[in-house]
């Protein structure tokens, strides 16, 4: 891990007090890092990204809320109206999203109320937040995990861009987001986030080095029903696998989405809608493997249980040809604190949590076996700990999941 003269640093063999630990408690963090540290680089949690909301640096149309401030991560929020367009763009280096979307707009739908954004269709949607970053400081989106498990295709867009989903350095203007439902309807609405940015100081790189320093002080992964430790670490990454065996036979270890359903999901209506009604539950053990359909959507599950601790953040590599011509994991930030929570072994409690994956292959089957490779954890360094860590203290849907749907069907 590079560090710059600086930055400030406690003793590495140290292992951290107490007090300053994750609310796991005694080894939930790896003793090697303590999380007092402080860098000139890296992502910035909670409390830095507040701070950026008290100077200006990011504003809104609307009051910005607490629950919007993720560990390390802002939720952003849907303006008034959603522009139907043809196809998706990008303004690229000469145009405003504005300019284009005066020349491109089909029709225009009123959020203020909800509205249907019917499966198959593109729109663009203006977001409530808009950015005046610092010369150092840029952004990374990605849907939110609600977003990517019913299949809600979404992608951010800046003026002048010419990649989406980032916020260069010191940009200063509006941001929209490209909303695309693939196989669910849904309705939305002003003020409801589909999405979510990380901020990030500078550009540290990620190496195998930084991986097995942290993993090897305190895994990152576990596997099996004994806490052991799992994972290889490979690419500046975390490799992860897919579970298609599951911990008890006939329970469903993928579910795969009913297409052409009848009923637009509204997302605010939460553990609503009867899940069987769009979804087909697969039961384990698939002991030759599944097949995936082409353009059909899934939800399953890593067979590692992931741990994220509070000074490290991670994103899930979404499309790697290297694994297979799929795409794994549509909403890919894992804050700080995920899967890091006591082990109670006695009591059926095991260390790390399984990440869910939305899956969905392209052009051609493709045969998907138990344990083979589906997906890469690349993890990168906090700026400092976050005052809040993700879990059910904070509300966190998806704490200690399993294979789970999205928070509005019911359980």
């Amino acid at each position: 891990m590079t560090m710059s003269t600086t930055d400030t640093v406690t003793n590495p063999q140290e292992p951290a007090p107490a007090a300053a630990r994750s609310p796991g408690g005694q080894g939930s963090l790896f003793p090697g890092i303590a999380p007092a540290w402080t860098f000139t680089t890296g992502v910035l949690p909670r409390q830095d990204i507040a701070i950026l909301l008290e100077d200006g640096s990011i504003a809104a149309a609307t009051e910005i809320l607490p629950r919007q401030l993720q560990p390390a991560s802002l939720d952003l929020r849907l303006g008034p109206r959603a522009h139907r367009v043809p196809a998706s763009f990008l303004p690229g280096p000469r145009s405003t999203v504005r300019e284009k979307l005066e020349r491109l707009t089909m029709h225009t739908l009123d959020l203020t109320e909800g509205a249907c954004l019917e499966a198959g269709c593109t729109y663009v949607i203006p977001l409530e937040e808009s950015f005046r970053l610092p010369r150092d400081t840029s952004g990374i989106t990605t849907p939110k995990s609600t977003t990517g498990r019913l299949d809600v295709f979404t992608r951010l867009i800046t003026d002048h861009a010419t990649a989406f989903e980032r916020i260069p350095a010191g940009y200063t203007g509006p941001s929209y987001v490209e909303v695309t439902p693939r196989t669910f309807s849904v309705i939305a609405r002003r003020g409801d986030s589909l999405n979510q940015v990380r901020l990030r100081r500078g550009n540290p790189k990620q190496t195998n080095a930084f991986h097995e320093r942290v993993h090897s002080a305190d895994p990152l992964a576990f596997g099996g029903n004994d806490g052991a430790s799992a994972g290889v670490i490979e690419d500046a990454s975390l490799v992860l696998s897919v579970d298609l065996v599951g911990t008890e036979p006939g329970r469903p270890v993928v579910y795969r989405a009913r297409r052409f359903a009848r009923e637009a999901i509204d997302l605010r209506n939460l553990g609503h809608y009867p899940w069987e009604r769009f979804w087909e539950a697969i039961p384990g053990p698939l002991t030759n493997g599944l097949i995936l359909r082409p353009d059909e959507f899934y939800i399953m599950a890593t067979k590692e249980r992931v741990r994220v601790p509070r000074n490290v953040s991670a994103e899930m590599v979404a499309y790697d040809t290297a694994m297979g011509e799929f795409r794994v994991h549509y909403a890919g930030f894992f804050d700080p604190g995920f899967g890091d929570h006591d082990a109670d072994l006695a009591n059926g409690i095991e260390p790390g949590t399984r990440a869910v994956l939305e899956v969905r292959s392209h052009d051609t089957p493709v045969l998907l076996e138990d344990g083979q490779r589906i997906g890469r954890l690349v993890y990168e360094r906090l700026v400092r700990t976050p005052d809040v860590l993700y879990g059910s203290g904070l509300g966190s849907s998806y704490a200690r999941q399993g294979v789970k749907l999205a928070k509005q069907f019911r359980a």
